[in-house]
């Protein structure tokens, strides 16, 4: 994957990177065990850690949803989380699990919005009709892609961040003062206090790091990382 294409994809994540403070896994791996447990606090810690950070994820997502629409759509979110915690796995990060339920409730609310608006006088069309002439099931037009590309960005942008967030400090740290802060080697090498061919050098080598992470983040979820 060349430099650019990393840039790329570290600029799309560096909205998100900032979003939350992710917790220590075995104390996420408890406060998981205990909301099963069906422990009241347990999902209020739940809430508290995760709620805040999904409400900017699902604004960043489509700004053009007003508070309102952000705060209905977390609302569906999270009552897909209670019902659907059991399900959770934990191969990925409770986050990032949470983020991929509210980018598909931010997509049905989006179709919803849609529906709506162009739905004045027109007949509904059911998704179990028939056309009479052959009995096959009528697919109702869509003008929106299939699966739908935002879901699908998020959960990608969702899991580059769960690769960002296994990086050691040293390579986090340059990456971050590269592509997110958009500092030139210059600066970089004056803010760590190291020389430019230094900086040059571990620059790709974290890198080549962060790339063997993410493939193996990405492979797990079967998805290609350089289509974020």
């Amino acid at each position: 994957m060349t430099e650019g294409e990393f840039k790329q994809m570290l600029a799309k994540a560096a909205l998100f990177r900032y979003t939350d403070c992710p917790m220590n896994p075995n104390a996420e791996a408890d406060l998981i065990a205990r909301c099963r447990q069906g422990e009241a606090q347990a999902w209020d810690e739940l809430f508290d850690q995760h709620y805040a950070a999904a409400g900017r994820f699902v604004f960043q997502l489509a700004p053009q949803f007003n508070r309102e629409d952000v705060e209905e759509i977390c609302q569906e979110t999270f009552l897909s989380v209670i019902k659907s915690l059991e399900s959770f796995n934990g191969r990925s990060q409770l986050q990032t699990w949470l983020f991929r339920i509210a980018a598909n409730k931010a997509r049905d609310y989006r179709e919803r919005q849609r529906a709506a608006k162009r739905g004045g006088g027109q007949v509904p069309i059911s998704l179990q009709a028939e056309n009479r002439e052959d009995g096959l099931t009528i697919d109702p037009p869509s003008d929106t892609p299939a699966p739908d590309a935002t879901a699908i960005n998020a959960e990608r942008i969702a899991l580059l961040r769960e690769a960002l967030d296994q990086l050691g400090e040293p390579c986090r740290e340059i990456i971050e003062l590269r592509y997110f802060g958009d500092l030139s080697y210059e600066e970089i090498s004056n803010t760590l206090q190291l020389n430019v061919k230094t900086v040059s050098s571990r620059l790709s080598k974290c890198l080549d790091h962060f790339e063997e992470i993410a493939r193996n983040v990405f492979s797990r979820e079967n998805i290609t990382p350089s289509s974020v």
